[in-house]
């Protein structure tokens, strides 16, 4: 798969199949875009490419919002490499970027840059400055630029259609299980390991110690998680929150990995997601504390 990041692409890329999105989480929704897109170009023999923007617009616009993604850009491209793409486009979203309105969108970039024959979009797609592009609009220029809107139907949940919104909103209460559902694949985060203050290792319990910088932030508890530390995976538990016991201050996921020994100082890992086991709780002494995560082991094993 070739990337480009910017809108010049090579000739031969030229008149293809496109998806345009955010494709945060590239969840079940976007894997069927995705599997349609696929297949047009198969019928018509030609390339396909995906187009996607970076950061995510709702965090460009609005830099309160800190903890927000699904996944890292990086995890996010690795998922889309999946997607049998013959190309992708990550395009900076800035403040120029942002103020392209949408008659140019369509006419500069869509059609003289990307020169695109097919367009593939979500029935809520909106562009250009101030969100005024929609898919009438791209249907409606698409007559005069001769290129074609298609929108496949939603895949729906509890009469809901899939989108990244719900599966944030999944994590935040604790639904693990319908979150990796609708990502087809279990949620992980990826990190680079810090030093603590080192209490897991005086109990009995030494964690991995990781910040969770832009990624959305799932109900605080205990999880059973698997830990892809280079190409070797490890069975572990996981604590995400204030550890209340200690009256931490600071929001960290914490990772203790069974019947391992290894320093992973500064070093980058992978916490994958398998299941919610409870709720963050203080204890009234550190004896508690070891008892509650002696029981929470065994239910992760």
């Amino acid at each position: 798969m070739k990337i480009f990041k910017n809108l010049i692409i090579s000739k031969k890329y030229h008149n293809s199949v496109i998806a345009i999105g955010n494709f945060d989480g590239v969840h079940i929704g976007h894997k069927k875009v995705l599997k349609s897109a696929f297949k047009k170009a198969k019928k018509t023999k030609k390339k396909f490419g995906l187009l996607t923007f970076e950061p995510l617009p709702v965090m460009f616009f609005n830099k309160d919002i800190k903890n927000h993604r699904i996944d890292s850009f990086q995890q996010k491209k690795l998922n889309l490499i999946k997607e049998k793409l013959d190309f992708l486009i990550i395009q900076k979203f800035n403040k120029k970027f942002s103020n392209i309105n949408y008659k140019t969108f369509i006419s500069k970039i869509l059609c003289s840059k990307i020169k695109c024959n097919y367009l593939y979009v979500s029935k809520n797609f909106r562009f250009g400055n101030k969100r005024e592009g929609n898919v009438k609009k791209l249907k409606q220029y698409g007559n005069k630029y001769s290129f074609k809107t298609i929108i496949t139907n939603p895949i729906k949940s509890n009469a809901k259609t899939v989108s990244s919104t719900i599966i944030r909103n999944l994590l935040k209460k604790g639904n693990l299980k319908k979150a990796n559902y609708l990502l087809n694949r279990k949620w992980e985060i990826e990190g680079k390991v810090i030093k603590g203050a080192q209490r897991g290792r005086k109990i009995g319990f030494p964690t991995c110690n990781i910040i969770l910088k832009n990624y959305i932030i799932p109900k605080f508890g205990v999880y059973a998680v698997s830990v892809k530390i280079n190409k070797t995976l490890k069975k572990g538990i996981a604590n995400i929150g204030y550890r209340p016991t200690f009256n931490g201050k600071k929001l960290l996921l914490e990772v203790n990995i069974f019947n391992f020994k290894r320093n992973l100082y500064n070093k980058k890992i992978n916490v994958i997601f398998n299941k919610f086991i409870r709720p963050e709780k203080k204890f009234k002494n550190i004896l508690q504390l070891k008892n509650q995560i002696k029981k929470d082991i065994r239910l992760a094993k």
